[in-house]
């Protein structure tokens, strides 16, 4: 996914190291082997999230996800003996941060993989730091806009143009789904702001943190299931299986790896993985359903990615004499 379910400041930043306390078991592996883990699972994500929802309401889907990603960071806080945030305005903080980095894309990618497929679905997220550029620019005042950020994001515009085929009048590219996809991915960055202005100093470490936010998630998704959906009349054997690895490893233990390349290799690093993602997403997606892959769909999202690489680029500074 895009990277980011935790209510900290997104791991590029310089206070993820703090949550890798008590993480000696993981240190154990070496990080080029939970990078290319961490890119795995989060690309077979929109696998698990299409064959969710051949049996599932999407709704139910995004429920079980966070549900099970939240008894995961739970039993790591329990182990850990930390604790959950305490603060009432921490956790009103991140009833808004639930609702714009969990509920709302969460549902929203269920939503679109009715009628869209897994890799256009991996694709459309790789989007995200193209949206967050772009907010960014107008939102935040440490981020100034540069020739080479405004080159990435027309880049990655054209890249998305690429994927949907629009020379051809966007022919076969189911428009509903492929907007919900594109508008969940903007719920990532929308919500990091949102943390960033309100939750970068919050006491707790990221883990307690996240686990609070998805417990909120939870709830929030519980109240919209009963509302909108009907309970399950059953729970096929594969479809409950891939709901679950999508809670416990996607959503849940995949942030443990996650901080622990932050705090081992750096921000720059750790956020490669965001590029990694929509390949996974795209050979899981063609080798594992039988997705159909045309020219303009891996060449798009090579687009796409340059241009979101771009945009995450910082020129070299100049030596003075």
């Amino acid at each position: 996914m895009s990277a980011p379910t935790a209510p900290h400041p997104a791991p590029s930043t310089s206070s993820a190291p703090s949550a890798h306390r008590g993480t000696g078991r993981s240190r154990a592996l070496d990080w080029r082997v939970r990078f290319a883990l961490l890119s795995v699972v989060w690309g077979f994500s929109f696998l698990f999230i299409k064959v969710g929802t051949g049996a599932f309401a999407p709704f139910h889907v995004a429920l079980g996800r966070v549900f099970f990603g939240a008894l995961a960071l739970l039993a790591v806080l329990l182990v850990r003996r930390e604790p959950l945030p305490r603060s009432r305005r921490t956790w009103g903080h991140l009833t808004v941060a639930a609702l714009l980095l969990n509920t709302g894309p969460f549902a929203l990618f269920a939503y679109a993989e009715q009628s869209i497929t897994s890799t256009l679905a991996g694709i459309c997220n790789a989007t995200s730091p193209l949206w967050g550029m772009a907010l960014s620019l107008v939102a935040l005042s440490e981020d100034r806009p540069t020739r080479r950020r405004f080159a990435g994001l027309g880049l990655g515009f054209l890249g998305v143009l690429t994927v949907l085929g629009a020379w051809q009048g966007f022919t076969g590219v189911d428009a509903r789904g492929t907007a919900l996809a594109l508008l969940a991915s903007l719920c990532y960055p929308v919500g990091w702001i949102y943390v960033r202005r309100t939750l970068a100093g919050a006491a707790g470490s990221p883990v307690a943190m996240t686990g609070a936010q998805l417990i909120v998630a939870t709830g929030q998704l519980a109240v919209v299931s009963a509302l909108f959906t009907s309970t399950p009349a059953s729970f096929p054997l594969w479809p409950t299986l891939a709901v679950v690895t999508l809670g416990a490893l996607g959503t849940g233990m995949t942030l443990q790896l996650q901080y622990g390349l932050v705090a081992e290799m750096g921000p720059t690093t750790a956020q490669m993985v965001t590029y990694f993602i929509p390949v996974i997403a795209t050979a899981a997606g063609v080798l594992v359903l039988g997705e159909q892959l045309h020219w303009n769909t891996p060449v798009g999202a090579l687009i796409v990615l340059a241009g979101a690489a771009l945009t995450q680029s910082r020129p070299r500074p100049r030596k003075t004499a």
